[in-house]
């Protein structure tokens, strides 16, 4: 008997970090667990990754952690099952030619980003944190853009929040355009994960062991992916034509490095989850962060080391 499923990826179009789920497909390990899975990108016009899940339009999805506690807090039942990243991914990003040589220099300047009250938050804190004034930085509304190197050497900003470090940065680099990037979680008092994997509840609830199959046969494939990138360059140059093989193969190299935590995938890390509900909620993004753990299920926790 084939169960047939579907992931819906994080962004607009995949990328390296989506290189495990490809992988296992590719070489026939869900099939062979009757899984038939289908990947997708999201519809812009619905909403996100969660939002699709959440309407039932796919049956998994890949999505950011703050998204799927701001959802849960609201009572929608949604479930994370399994940790993609095990940090943070985004960065500010200013060109060397812009004077800006610390986050506190950022007050006076025009920082692009999507004004989300979280990316709001984030860049007042970086700023705060580093000696400087939040209230002087000018936020540039950018909507979902990434603003590239060559925007912000045409003026479009002083320097830019949200870019990842294993990506946009490098299908934007430029010789002649030396920057300064500053990795948002070493910058911050916490960590935490980039990307979660779910699925609605009633699919927690009704297939548990389905969910554990389909976690295991990942994890697989994400190992598989580090431990053998020029394949991986080779699958993705196909599902993502667009992009250099040589952008591809770089972005992997840097993303294989967050996949893991004690050798393990998959890994749900309370001190990557609670402090960063608590400091949402200390910018009015959650009301109730003690209930973090709702949003997730049948999952490994570990704190200092110790299994939960």
């Amino acid at each position: 008997m084939t169960t047939a499923l579907s992931l819906a990826l994080e962004y607009f179009h995949p990328w390296p970090n989506s290189a495990g789920f490809y992988l296992a497909r590719h070489h026939g390990w869900y099939a062979d667990a009757g899984i038939d899975l289908q990947i997708r990108t999201v519809d812009p016009g619905i909403g996100d990754s969660l939002e699709h899940l959440g309407r039932r339009l796919v049956d998994l999805a890949v999505f950011p952690t703050n998204r799927l506690l701001m959802r849960t807090e609201r009572g929608e039942p949604l479930r994370a099952i399994a940790a993609v990243n095990q940090r943070g991914l985004e960065t500010i990003r200013t060109l060397a030619s812009s004077g800006i040589g610390s986050l506190a220099e950022l007050a006076g300047r025009r920082v692009a980003l999507n004004p989300t009250p979280r990316g709001v938050a984030v860049v007042r804190e970086l700023v705060t944190r580093a000696g400087g004034d939040p209230d002087a930085v000018t936020m540039v509304d950018v909507g979902v853009r990434e603003l590239t190197s060559a925007e912000l050497a045409a003026g479009a900003a002083d320097a830019t929040f949200g870019s990842y470090w294993a990506w946009d940065i490098l299908l934007s680099e430029h010789p002649d355009r030396p920057e300064r990037v500053w990795r948002v979680d070493d910058e911050l008092p916490f960590g935490y994960h980039s990307y979660l994997l779910g699925a609605h509840a009633d699919l927690t609830e009704r297939d548990p062991v389905l969910l554990a199959d389909f976690r295991a046969i990942s994890e697989r494939g994400f190992r598989h992916a580090a431990q053998h990138p020029d394949e991986a360059v080779r699958l993705l140059s196909s599902i993502t034509p667009y992009f250099p093989d040589d952008v591809i193969a770089r972005s992997l190299e840097a993303i294989s490095g967050t996949w893991f935590y004690e050798n393990a995938w998959g890994t749900v890390r309370s001190e990557l989850v609670e402090p960063y509900a608590h400091w949402l909620a200390r910018h009015g993004i959650l009301a109730t962060p003690e209930h973090w753990g709702a949003a997730f299920t049948d999952c490994s926790f570990t704190t200092a080391g110790q299994v939960l």
